[in-house]
């Protein structure tokens, strides 16, 4: 980031992490040439990379003939080839095509794989189905794979930015406080956003979704000085805010045919390290000079405020300390662990995941 806030390395302790979905790996623009770029998500080492014909891949870095890390070895815009005995693999589907020490004698084993991952770019992001350790290789054009996720958009025209910090902490830790709608006033206080006088109670309406849990539609806090300046365009602001297994947060606000909208997502690199990203995408003040650049300066010292609240958290979480939670406010991170035991029930009996909701809830906090 800007002012390269120094991550410490995390060690607090790690947490069980959700397979069979999407994780966005690293943003796709730095995917060019016959570059071979690393990556560590969930725990693997990868190597991700774009074809000539421009279709984004990632495999894990290591050939399945020594182990010795692809990342070693060439991608000439085709194919990578292992560095030790010259093993050709094509990325996408990680098909062995060539063994170079293998004699016309020799029966080439056509069912030969280095690990791929069905890998596609979405929002500026390349995005990575990570199976559930064991089931075999996911192919990409499997019909039972997820939707890849999406910031959602109202219309054809709209400005889009990024942001992404590193977090010394599980994923756990990164995605309650992600949801946690208590901490705004002591965090973020900016005179551009609010500060510890302008507390005061809520009441905002939940509802189940699937894998998930939606704020429904309301109007935004009146104590941010951001969704002020929506007033300038005369119409009711109603904002939404969805969470997803296993780590998204969606946020849309309205405000007639103005919008924005966001895609917030925290994902494992280790067992116990995390990193937040941020895709938004907007037309609101579209022809206002200089909106993007003020938008990412902004939106920027508002990550940095978070990433440095939880760098402070992992001094004391490495410790592995009794923690607790209250309602109302701690309710949504209670519906996540719920959500995320429940589903890793649900992968080990093969039967539907409870949703811990039965309906609508009401929550009550001071923000």
């Amino acid at each position: 980031m800007a002012n390269r806030i120094v991550v410490p390395e995390a060690k607090g302790p790690a947490t069980a992490l959700l397979y069979n979905d999407w994780y966005p790996a690293m943003r796709s623009e730095g995917l060019q040439g016959k570059q071979l770029v690393k990556q560590t998500i969930m725990g693997i080492p990868l190597i991700l990379g774009r074809r000539a014909d421009g279709r984004v891949f990632a495999m894990r870095d290591a050939c399945p003939h020594r182990g010795i890390p692809l990342s070693c070895g060439w991608f000439d815009g085709e194919a990578v080839t292992c560095k030790y005995h010259g093993w050709v693999f094509e990325p996408v589907s990680g098909q062995c095509m060539e063994i170079p020490s293998l004699t016309s004698r020799d029966t080439f084993p056509r069912n030969l794989h280095g690990t791929a991952y069905p890998c596609e770019e979405r929002d500026g992001y390349a995005w990575v189905y990570f199976p559930e350790p064991g089931s075999g290789r996911a192919r990409p054009e499997d019909a039972a794979l997820a939707p890849v996720p999406e910031v959602p958009k109202f219309g054809e025209r709209y400005r889009s930015a990024h942001l992404t910090a590193e977090l010394p902490c599980n994923v756990d830790h990164g995605i309650i406080g992600l949801m946690d709608p208590a901490h705004g006033p002591f965090v973020h206080q900016s005179w551009w956003w609010r500060s510890r006088k302008s507390i005061h109670e809520k009441e905002k309406h939940f509802e189940p979704i699937p894998q998930g849990f939606r704020m429904t539609a309301h109007a935004p806090s009146g104590n941010s000085a951001p969704y002020k300046l929506l007033g300038v365009y005369g119409e009711p602001v109603t904002t939404t805010i969805d969470f997803v297994l296993p780590n998204r947060r969606f946020e849309t606000i309205r405000c007639g045919n103005k919008w924005f909208a966001s895609l917030t997502t925290v994902t494992p690199t280790q067992p116990n390290a995390c990193r937040i990203d941020v895709a938004a995408a907007w037309n609101v003040f579209y022809q206002v000079p200089l909106v993007l650049p003020i938008a990412k300066f902004f939106g920027r010292r508002f990550v940095e405020q978070d990433q440095v609240t939880m760098i402070q958290q992992a001094e004391g979480l490495k410790y592995d300390p009794t923690l607790m939670l209250i309602d109302d406010a701690d309710r949504p991170a209670k519906w996540y662990f719920a959500l995320k035991q429940a589903r890793l029930e649900a992968a080990k009996t093969g039967e539907a995941a409870r949703h811990p909701m039965d309906g609508p809830v009401t929550l009550r906090w001071r923000s």
